[in-house]
This record gives structure tokens, C-alpha cells and sequence, in this order.
């Protein structure tokens, strides 16, 4: 959770739970629509486990959990964030996401950290008839990772709640194995109806109408996913299966992720707080149970696979950064391997992100700051984190979570190793930026901390791209969305760097539009030696993606052998500088042939600069007689659709002038659609693309070709 907007992380002196053990570790990562109430049930949980006093109470001078400034809620809606808290003999981290499609890298950052997921939907959701789609979308990214998961039905006294519609609603969106382990008690005392038996705790006499019918649907869902297949065949010939039995059948399934219990939970009352902690105790993997990342050495070498092992060799992510005024940098970090101490000397290392340079095909250049992703630093404290509270522990051992501080090459994503055993964790997939934002400092004394704060927030944040163009001389931001967006300039302002955006400028190209011949003449004499060239050349389109195609066909060296290759050189020179197509911004020129079939010498004055510069000046004379067309770069365009949006999604391609090239089945209800469309038309198209289908549509671009652009594209 987040603290107060203007206070920073600070060191506090209250209990932060020590742990000794992965087996008694669970990392539990909160799924949900943004309102649906996980921040709520993280603070009941938190009280209901005397961490801190009560809900929005102030723990060790720093507000826990504060109901009142709209950034800090702002604040918690955009950014992962973990309370730790001890239950019997187990330690629970749970780990808030937010809820909100454009910040889906904080979502999968806490899918890495965490070993299973508690997805939370609001009861008065079920009038509405179905999930909130996004959370469709999480309950999927959760299923590719084979994330077992559990729901919470929260907000079981809003006036509009209904479970039972909420339970049809999830197992309509999330499909089979969802089922209730407790039903509400309707009477004066309130409480849970116990299923089967796990808490034992519903009063005699007190189950609610439909408990039996829903307690036959439950053991039968759990002996469906029993390996012992005799089960069924005695359960349905009337014996009564003994709990501890279907408990470990139950646990089987959570863990492999086939079967997802529901727990009502009332986070005003702390109805259903100790039920749902049992489930996360008893039904949850350890780390010990969870597949843990592929690792290597830093050189890409082998190595033996790793164990949530504290003696085993240290291995641990940092998840996630944020840089606070008071400590520096702060990176989360989830360990998996051995065990993080005070004072150890750690080797932090990165993945290098693949750099893009502008090339003849036009693809725009992509420039990351790097910082070597290669260092030995020296740890001082290792913390527990608690809202805006750092508690410093003793040591972090294999599937705990901890707060490091001051780690000066750590970004998002990094490996932290012993120095004499460096490794690095295979990464995990984060989904590519779609929306470009172009930034300009609002003044030039606005440019050093523009600079100095850009860096810092890409360090941190994994879905954010930074590409400086440098044909439109424009740094643009690649953003996930608008939300993101937003995000990510109020950061920069918060940086003490004014900025203002500009429109996205795509980089265009330029051809000829037809067959001439032309004249390139540099003749200077200014007394002393002076400069001779006279080239006459054939200028012809080429098919796109053709390129540049020079050939010489002079005869009886009216062009010396040793100028033809000036003559060229002077030619690619200007096709780089570029031509202009009927504006005043030049472009670069593509699928161009020029043949030299002629030209003039003198033997003293003509030199490889001479017709170097006579090159370049046929070239621009052949725009004015040839003409010259303006191409525009196309993407190839692939978007993962459900099917009842399909209609809407190629509607809106045609009015982008897309070319649709195919279609194919992608998973049940999905259409992949393959389509080239003008990058021109996709600079929002992240955000169009998400109001169309509800933001159940994903999709990736990649350059394809340029082609002409049509009159109504500026020049």
C-alpha cells in the first residue's frame, strides 16, 4: 500500500514477520477490477492479523492505509504493492495489483513474485450478468502461467450483493472448477456455513437453504479432480468421504490449477477473514511447490535448475523500482535461491534490450538507456515492506520478499546474485507499447531534468519504451495506454521536468514517379584549381523493396573508370538527405535506379569530390523532371479479436485503409486477424482498439513495406 503522497519510504522500527522456512511462505498475488475491493481486503487482513490497529490507522509515523488524498489512491490503482503478516505459523505476502488493463507489466510482475492468485470480485457485480472483461483477460494471463487460483467474493453486504449470481457470473467467465467452499449465514449473527468441514465453525442448526445441494456440487467438483478414481463410484454409492481426504484432493487441484474455491468474504464485519486465511494456508503452494524460473550464467551458460533452497545459490528478481526522495531507489525483490543478508556483496545483471538503428528500410531506431545491467554492489539493509514503511530484517530467505535500498544499477527486471556466483533469471514476457507519446521539454532549462528523469522512470518500468527518432528529431514514449500515459508525464513532473507533448510525426519516404534523364553539373572556377563534373543520367522507379540499383553504361571514358564510383557515392548521399514530394520536409528516397550513360571531364579540375557533388545534383534534378510520389510505411498488424467483436474490429480497419490478409481460429471464441494497415493510422490505436472490444482485443505491429501514400497524407 501506499503512504501519504508527500512522505517518502522510511525506516521503521515495528515487527516485521521473520520467517526461517519457504514451507511456511505464501506469496499471494491480488487479481481484480479496479473498485473491486483489494485494497480494502488487504487492510481488514492486516488488522484482522494485528499488523496495524485498524483500517486507516497510522503504523510507526507513516499512514498504512489512508482513505482520504486522491493521488495516494491514485497512487495504489497504478502500482504493485506488498503488506506482509503473519497467520498461525505462516507468512503471507500479499501482493496488490492494479486492476486497470494499461498497467498489465505491475500485474505481471506480480504474478512472477507470487506463487498463486486471489482474484477479487465485488458481489454487486453479478447483477450485471457477467465479469468485468479485463478481469477475463487477468484470469487468463494468470491461466498461461498456470497460476492457481482462488476467488473472493467481496462486498457481501452492499445492498445490491448477491452471491449466487456473482458465483454463475465467474463460472460463466472463468469456466469449470469454480465453486464455493461457504455459503452466508442470513440471521442476526451472521457468518459462513462451512462446506465440508474445513473450519468446522457453522453453528448447529444455522446452515443457510441450498447448503446441501451446494455441498454435494462441491465434493463432487473435488472428487472429479481426484486421481483416485475409485472415489466417485463409493461417494455416489452413499459412503461419506472422510474431509482430510477430499482436503488433500482439494489442494491437489488448487495447486495444479484446475480447481478455483470461492470464499465470501465481508472485509467490514471480517466475515470470511478466517476462512479465506485458511484456504490461502492450507490450499496455496509453498515456494517449494512452485516451478521456479530458468536460470543461467550471465554468459548465457547452463545451470542445474533451481530450488527454494535458503543454502542453495543466491537467485533473486528485482520486480519492481520506484525512486522516493528519502532512500533513493527502491527495488521489491523476490528470492528464490539461497538467502539475502545485510552487508553482502550482491552482482546485479540485466537483460540488454535488442537496439534498432534507423536502416535503409526505415524501420525507426529504438534507444534504450542502458546501464550496463553488469555490477557488484554492496547491500546495507535488507527490509520488509509495509505500505510506506521499510522494517529492516535480519535476512530474506528463498521464497520470502524484500525491499532493497540504494541499488544504483538495479531496474526492473534485474537479476541479483552473489558476486562470486553471478547468474541471471530468464525473463519473464511483458506485452509491447502500442501508444506513442511524443515529449518536448517546456523549456530549455527544461531539458537536463528531462533527461535525468526519463531515465530513471524507464529503469523502472518494464512496459515503457523510449526510442529518440532521429529523422523526426522527436522522443517518443511508447506507453501501454492512456492511463499509462498519464501516468508516466505526471511522474516526469513530479521529476521537476516541465514537459508538453507534440503530435507523433511518422517518418515518411519518397520515390520517382516516373522514367528521365537528367544532367548533374558542378563546374566552379575561381582561380587556382578548380572543380569539373558533368554526368548525365537515366533515373527509373523500381518495384517496392527494391532499393537503390546504380549501373554505368558510359562508352570511350567520357567519365574516367576511377569517377563512376563517385558518381554513385554522390547519389546514395542524396538519397539519405532526401528529396522533397511536393512540401518542404525532405525524405529519404527508396526503389530508385539511376543508370550513368554519359558525362563530361576536364583533366586537371575534375576530382571524386567534383563528381560526388555532380551525383547529388542529378538526383535533385531528376525530382523536378521525374516527379517524385510519397510513400508511407505499413505495418503488419496481428489482433487476437473474441469473436462477437470481430464485425466492429474490421469495420474500423476499412476506415484506417487497412488491407486485411487473412483470418484463423484462435482459441475458443477468438478470431486472429492479419492486416496491413498505415502506421500513420495506428498512432492510437491502442486506445481505439480497447474502447471498440471492451479491452478483451490484444494486438502487435511490426514494419512491413512502404507504399504510396494517398493525396490526403500532409507532406
Amino acid at each position: 500500500m501506499a503512504g501519504r503522497a508527500d512522505s517518502g519510504q522510511r525506516a521503521g522500527t515495528g515487527r516485521a514477520p521473520a520467517v526461517t522456512d519457504p514451507a511456511h511462505v505464501r506469496n499471494v498475488v491480488l487479481v481484480g477490477p479496479s473498485g473491486a475491493g483489494k485494497t480494502t481486503l488487504v487492510e481488514a487482513l492486516l488488522a484482522h492479523t494485528g499488523v496495524i490497529p485498524r483500517q486507516g490507522t497510522v503504523l510507526d509515523g507513516t499512514t498504512v492505509c489512508d482513505h482520504d488524498p486522491a493521488a495516494v489512491r491514485q497512487q495504489r490503482s497504478v502500482a504493485l504493492s506488498v503488506a506482509p503478516f503473519v497467520h498461525g505459523e505462516t507468512k503471507i505476502n500479499l501482493i496488490d495489483t492494479p486492476g486497470y488493463g494499461d498497467f498489465v507489466g505491475e500485474l505481471r510482475a506480480g504474478l512472477r513474485a507470487a506463487d498463486a492468485a486471489l482474484f477479487v470480485i465485488p458481489a454487486s457485480e453479478g447483477h450485471e450478468g457477467a465479469v468485468d472483461p479485463a478481469t477475463v483477460a487477468q484470469w487468463e494471463e494468470c491461466a498461461e502461467v498456470g497460476m492457481p487460483r482462488a476467488v473472493v467474493v467481496a462486498r457481501c453486504d452492499h445492498a445490491r450483493a448477491s452471491l449466487e449470481a456473482t458465483i454463475d457470473a465467474c463460472r460463466d467467465a472463468f469456466g469449470a472448477g469454480v465453486a464455493p467452499l461457504y455459503l452466508p449465514i442470513r440471521s442476526a449473527d451472521g457468518g459462513l456455513a462451512d462446506l465440508y468441514g474445513l473450519l468446522s465453525q457453522t453453528p448447529e442448526g444455522a446452515a443457510p437453504d441450498g447448503a446441501d445441494d451446494a455441498r454435494g456440487e462441491l465434493i463432487e467438483g473435488i472428487i472429479e479432480q481426484s486421481e483416485d478414481e475409485s472415489l466417485m463410484e463409493r461417494y455416489l454409492g452413499g459412503e461419506d468421504i472422510e474431509v482430510a481426504t477430499l482436503t488433500d484432493d482439494l489442494e491437489t487441484a488448487v495447486a495444479r490449477g484446475s480447481f478455483h474455491p470461492v470464499v465470501p468474504v465481508c472485509a467490514s464485519s471480517g466475515i470470511g477473514l478466517d476462512a479465506l486465511l485458511e484456504v490461502v494456508v492450507g490450499g496455496f503452494p509453498s515456494p517449494l511447490e512452485h516451478p521456479l524460473p530458468r536460470v543461467s550464467g550471465v554468459d548465457g551458460s547452463s545451470h542445474d535448475v533451481l530450488a527454494a533452497d535458503p543454502a542453495g545459490p543466491l537467485a533473486a528478481e528485482v520486480v519492481r523500482t520506484s525512486a522516493d526522495a528519502y532512500v533513493g531507489r527502491v527495488s521489491l525483490v523476490r528470492v528464490f535461491s539461497g538467502t539475502l543478508r545485510p552487508d553482502a556483496t550482491v552482482h546485479v545483471s540485466g537483460h540488454i534490450p535488442v537496439q534498432r538503428t534507423p536502416s535503409d528500410d526505415g524501420v525507426p531506431g529504438e534507444i534504450a538507456d542502458d546501464n550496463g545491467h553488469d555490477a557488484d554492489e554492496r547491500l546495507a539493509h535488507v527490509y520488509s515492506p509495509l505500505g510506506a514503511t521499510l522494517r529492516e530484517v535480519d535476512a530474506c530467505i528463498a521464497g520470502d520478499i524484500c525491499a532493497l535500498t540504494k541499488l544504483g544499477s538495479a531496474e526492473t527486471g534485474d537479476t541479483v546474485s552473489a558476486a562470486d556466483h553471478p547468474l541471471l533469471l530468464q525473463a519473464w514476457d511483458l506485452p509491447d507499447p502500442l501508444l506513442p507519446v511524443a515529449v518536448v521539454a517546456h523549456s530549455r532549462g527544461d531539458e537536463d531534468a528531462l533527461i535525468k528523469t526519463l531515465s530513471k522512470i524507464v529503469a523502472a518500468d518494464p512496459t515503457l519504451r523510449l526510442e529518440r527518432n532521429s529523422e523526426t528529431h522527436q522522443t517518443v514514449l511508447w506507453c501501454m495506454g492512456e492511463a499509462h500515459a498519464d501516468v508516466v508525464l505526471s511522474r516526469l513532473r513530479a521529476g521537476g521536468a516541465e514537459v508538453d507533448t507534440e503530435p507523433v510525426r511518422v517518418p515518411m519516404r519518397v520515390s520517382l514517379a516516373r522514367k528521365g534523364k537528367v544532367t548533374g553539373r558542378h563546374v566552379k572556377q575561381s582561380g587556382g584549381h578548380g572543380q569539373y563534373a558533368v554526368c548525365h543520367v537515366e533515373f527509373e522507379p523500381m518495384p517496392r523493396g527494391s532499393g537503390f540499383v546504380f549501373a554505368s553504361k558510359v562508352v570511350g571514358g567520357s567519365v574516367p573508370t576511377q569517377f563512376v564510383p563517385s558518381v554513385e557515392k554522390g547519389i546514395r548521399a542524396q538519397l539519405e538527405r532526401g528529396l522533397t514530394a511536393g512540401g518542404e520536409t525532405s525524405y529519404p528516397v527508396l526503389d530508385v535506379k539511376a543508370t550513368l550513360v554519359d558525362g563530361k571531364a576536364h583533366s586537371v579540375d575534375s576530382s571524386d569530390a567534383a563528381f560526388q557533388t555532380a551525383g547529388g545534383l542529378a538526383l535533385r534534378e531528376a525530382a523536378e523532371v521525374c516527379g517524385t510520389v510519397l510513400l508511407e510505411p505499413l505495418d503488419e498488424v496481428r489482433i487476437r479479436i473474441p469473436d462477437e467483436h470481430l464485425g466492429s474490429v474490421l469495420g474500423d480497419l476499412s476506415s484506417r485503409r487497412g488491407r486485411v490478409l487473412g483470418t484463423e481460429v484462435a482459441g475458443t471464441g477468438r478470431t486472429l486477424v492479419v492486416a496491413e494497415i498505415p502506421a500513420v493510422e495506428l498512432l492510437r490505436y491502442a486506445v481505439d482498439l480497447r474502447a471498440t472490444t471492451s479491452g478483451t482485443a490484444t494486438f502487435t505491429r511490426t514494419f512491413a513495406r512502404y507504399d504510396a501514400a494517398p493525396a490526403s497524407v500532409g507532406t
